[in-house]
């Protein structure tokens, strides 16, 4: 009897990771490439994180400390994301905004780490851009858009 409580607690943990929780609707994008098209397309660390949902290490974007006025735009179809106004050092390691260019991003969410996270996406294309969390600055939205910054190319204003 003793030994029937921890297989069910194994059960019910097991039961709670399905399927239906790990997989995405699929959105039609307006910016639509077969697999091998993207990874055609893209640097093999753009394709790990745009694609494959794949995280860059921390501290090695070369966008961390932009500061230059102007807009981060997704790295697979150029969609404006991001501007310049609205980013922060959060001391995460990647480059932190507080909001995005207005239906400029896709929300996801997934449970790979055990939790629920907010996973954002550009709009146009469906790349994965990185996770939302709410421990951004109080002053402004509160909300942390923490971005691996290989999912980014920045465009100075001219």
């Amino acid at each position: 009897m003793r030994h029937i409580f921890p297989l069910l607690v194994v059960l019910f943990l097991w039961s709670c990771q399905s399927n239906a929780q790990q997989n995405k609707t699929k959105k039609a994008y307006e910016v639509t490439k077969t697999d091998a098209e993207w990874k055609a397309e893209l640097t093999e660390l753009e394709y790990l994180v745009l694609r494959k949902e794949a995280t860059e290490r921390p501290f090695t974007s070369e966008l961390l400390d932009v500061k230059n006025e102007g807009t981060f735009v997704c790295a697979a179809c150029q969609n404006p994301l991001y501007e310049t106004k609205h980013k922060y050092d959060s001391g995460s390691g990647w480059p932190s905004f507080d909001r995005a260019i207005e239906g400029s991003l896709d929300y996801s969410s997934d449970r790979k780490l055990g939790y629920k996270r907010v996973e954002l996406l550009c709009g146009k294309c469906g790349g994965h851009l990185g996770h939302m969390f709410n421990d951004g600055p109080k002053q402004t939205t509160g909300k942390r858009h923490c971005i691996n910054g290989i999912a980014l190319d920045f465009i100075p204003k001219q």
